[in-house]
């Protein structure tokens, strides 16, 4: 949840089924146009909205969004209307940005900040004050702004308030509370008691932007302060172990950075992030070194960071959400406390969800823009393929989905060369450590002989143009595997099927990687899990995973029959011309020749439709062998569930016909074929290869 313009509050799902995230899978919640969003935790449909100057109901101004009704109801604290008012004329200063919360530790508490902290029992119905006035109370800064024309009266400049807030993960009722003029605040008996632990050396008037309660301890807290409105912009990180008697400054981040948000891992104990006004950074040891995080994040000034699963989901005040997917390297960076850019390293895979894509997207994939991902999908984008081979939706006007596969981190050494520092190779693997794939780095180009004004690279060994390449950059990189089994073997100009043939997702469970370059070997497991909105069990997925090996499998051997038998025609024809001019057996040699010819090509018509001569054809001509079986195909695999039983029937019945016709070449081959090459023999001629 977060922001959006024209002062509304907005839902957005980080993943969609359409390929990427439209418009319409979002939607407005409340009229908050920069306030803080608390979602309720018995229910993600209702979410609590700060929505001072977009909506009415007085200084505070507070919505309850029920997407059940799509209804907003005005819950402020106190609805007295301020406009024409100083801050010092209202019962209570809230901030244009002011906490909401959930107990951590009761789904029924909600709290509220202004200059009090304010607690509520039945979503916002009444409220109860549970502290007193914890700024400075200094009136001088309650007047109201602006000039003798118009006053300044839209809440946005009210000083003097609780602007961060935070109830400990470990402790019911220990509170910590911040103000925008440079107090910390801690109650451990549930507000009945306040004390003030400020560090003494953070100047006064700071801006206590945000206070982080440690994951892993109690006493431990972080807090991010700024003075850029005193025309400093320095950071301001500080970290108590002890409830705030005693305060570290950290010291060592980069001097002209304005520290607005800290957050520590829930995994990793002392791996920090801190969003400033330019980007991201993160430390691995508790604050003492740090690094930027920023790839291909804009420089923008960074709000709010979460930490979900393991992504961190980052809020910019340029009106957007970056995700981070996996943090799983900085997790394990921060575990051994090293960061060895000389190491070759592979990092373990985060648990990966068996999510599917639509069954139309792509349907309308082509080269520039296309301005439709699927049906019911109107979103702009560019396909593209990375030099690596992996493919890529550049959305023009829509969210991205997160990668589609596992995510797999491996670094390299500086200056790391296939070549000459061992073969670099990533294989899956089963749960027995059986290979499922094997992927390498693009091939080595090499030149064709051309000269250097008309210079063309040929790759040294033919690669399927579908098969997705290792990157070999000195650092980190990232390699996607999409979850498939090897496809099918392909028939060239297969006008019918076309290029792409779609190899069986694997089915829930449990998987290694390994890493191999040289004589070092990395071997990690990781795990596919079953979509959790998904009602099949793992043994249904189990079933549909073993069907649809067997008919890739019966497909790939259909297909090597296919390729087989056009390799067979193409040498017995080529000896009809040799063999006519021959004395004597030539004649006979040839019309025996020809007969097989024949017969191949009866086999593979069977087989394959071989009239076809574009793609209008494919729904004049009779589909053959291979196409019924590879449609069969789309129907086991069009949802996670168990194959019908209609489908092993079909697959039984096609692949009694398929083996048929493979049964009658291997008589051909082993009959006809062989004695046709007993005859070439007699005449001292190279015989045919079968």
């Amino acid at each position: 949840y977060g922001t959006q313009q024209d002062n509304s509050s907005i839902s957005v799902p980080s993943f969609s089924e359409k390929g990427g995230i439209p418009w319409s899978d979002c939607y407005a919640a409340g009229t908050g146009e920069s306030g803080d969003i608390a979602v309720d935790p018995k229910d993600d449909t209702v979410v609590y909205v700060g929505a001072v100057g977009s909506s009415p109901g007085g200084g505070g101004a507070l919505q309850r969004y029920d997407h059940h009704t799509k209804q907003v109801q005005l819950i402020t604290v106190w609805p007295e209307l301020y406009v024409g008012w100083g801050a010092g004329d209202l019962k209570y200063r809230f901030a244009w940005t002011y906490p909401i919360l959930f107990s951590p530790h009761d789904p029924h508490v909600l709290y509220v900040t202004g200059n009090h902290v304010f607690r509520s029992t039945n979503e916002g119905q009444s409220w109860e004050v549970i502290s007193p006035d914890l700024s400075r109370q200094d009136a001088a800064k309650w007047v109201a702004a602006g000039g003798p024309i118009t006053l300044d009266t839209s809440g946005a400049e009210h000083y003097g308030t609780i602007y961060a807030f935070v109830e400990s993960p470990h402790e019911a009722g220990v509170f910590w509370a911040g103000t925008d003029d440079g107090l910390i605040y801690l109650s451990q008996d549930g507000g009945q008691t306040w004390q003030q632990v400020t560090p003494t050396d953070l100047p006064e008037w700071s801006l206590i932007s945000m206070i982080e309660a440690s994951p892993h301890d109690p006493g431990t807290v972080y807090v991010a302060a700024t003075r850029y409105k005193l025309d400093d912009y320095g950071p301001y990180l500080y970290k108590t172990e002890d409830y705030g008697q005693t305060w570290l400054k950290l010291e060592n981040f980069p001097f002209d950075q304005i520290t607005r948000v800290i957050r520590e891992d829930p995994v990793q104990k002392g791996l920090l992030y801190v969003g400033t006004e330019t980007g991201i950074y993160f430390s691995i040891d508790a604050g003492e070194n740090w690094s930027q995080l920023q790839n291909h994040l804009p420089v923008v000034p960074i709000y709010d960071l979460v930490i979900k699963d393991s992504d961190l989901v980052v809020a910019t005040h340029g009106r957007s959400f970056w995700i981070l997917d996996d943090l799983t390297p900085l997790r394990k960076l921060a575990k051994t406390q090293q960061i060895n850019l000389d190491r070759l390293a592979l990092y373990p895979p985060r648990p990966t969800y068996r999510q599917w894509l639509g069954w139309s997207v792509g349907r309308f994939k082509g080269p520039g823009k296309n301005y439709m991902m699927g049906l019911g999908a109107d979103m702009g984008y560019v396909y593209e393929t990375s030099p690596e081979n992996e493919p890529r939706y550049r959305l023009i006007d829509g969210g991205e989905n997160p990668p589609y596969g596992v995510i797999i981190y491996y670094r390299l050494p500086e200056g790391f060369d296939p070549r000459q520092d061992g073969d670099l190779a990533l294989m899956i693997l089963n749960s027995q450590g059986e290979e499922i794939r094997r992927f390498r780095p693009k091939p080595i180009q090499k030149s064709s002989g051309f000269n250097s004004t008309n210079h063309r690279s040929e790759p040294d060994t033919w690669q399927d143009p579908n098969e997705t390449f290792l990157t070999t950059h000195s650092g980190l990189n990232r390699f996607i595997w999409n979850m498939r089994y090897p496809d099918a073997e392909k028939v060239p100009d297969d006008r019918m099927l076309g290029p792409t043939l779609i190899g069986p997702l694997a089915a829930p469970g449990h998987y290694q990687v390994r890493l191999t370059a040289g004589e070092k070997t990395f071997t990690l497991p990781f795990e596919l899990r079953i979509d959790p909105r998904v009602q099949a069990s793992s043994e249904d997925l189990q079933a549909q995973f073993d069907l649809w090996s067997q008919v890739n499998a019966k497909l790939d051997q259909t297909h090597k029959a296919i390729n087989r038998i056009r390799k067979l025609r193409e040498q017995i024809s080529s000896w009809g011309e040799r063999i006519a001019n021959l004395n004597g057996s030539g004649s006979e040699l040839n019309a025996t020749a020809q007969t097989l010819v024949e017969k191949l090509t009866t086999l593979e018509s069977e087989l394959i439709q071989v009239e076809i001569q574009s793609s209008s054809d494919r729904l004049r001509l009779p589909s053959r062998l291979n196409t019924k079986l590879a449609e069969l195909i789309s129907v086991l695999a069009s949802a996670d569930a168990a194959p019908p039983q209609q489908v092993y029937e079909v697959y039984d019945y096609l692949a009694g016909l398929i083996d048929q016709q493979l049964g009658l070449l291997d008589t051909l081959i082993q009959t006809e074929i062989a004695q046709f090459n007993d005859q070439i023999k007699a005449s001292d001629l190279p015989a045919v290869m079968a």
